[in-house]
């Protein structure tokens, strides 16, 4: 059974950091492509960062670069997003996920930055 689970969001001010954890079961994680994505209200989901757990391959959207750090750890079967710099529009519910298999979403994690 496929599993993500994230964690580690929350309020911020601006300028501030999070680091949010998603711990991935039920599939080989070295061999799939992790990512983050995130929803805000009123907008379609976007991919923030992206990372082949195999190759360690990076990619990230326009908006966070330069601020924002995407990593896995294989041997806890888990991904990362380290989120430095962050802003107002930065606030959405950030979502996991795996193309492993038909692919699958982690139930999210709210992170909003206001002062």
């Amino acid at each position: 059974q496929v599993q993500l689970v994230e964690s580690g969001g929350g309020l911020v001010q601006p300028g501030g950091s999070l680091r949010l954890s998603c711990a991935a079961s039920g599939f080989t994680f070295s061999s799939s492509v992790m990512s983050w994505y995130r929803q805000a209200p009123g907008k379609e989901r976007e991919l923030v960062a992206l990372i082949t757990s195999k190759f360690g391959i990076r990619q990230y959207a326009d908006s966070v670069k330069g601020r924002f750090t995407i990593s896995g750890d294989n041997a806890k079967n888990t991904v990362y997003l380290q989120m430095n710099g962050l802003k107002p529009e930065d606030t959405a519910v950030y979502y996991c996920n795996t193309n492993y298999g038909s692919g699958y979403w982690g139930q999210g994690t709210q992170v909003t930055v206001s002062s």
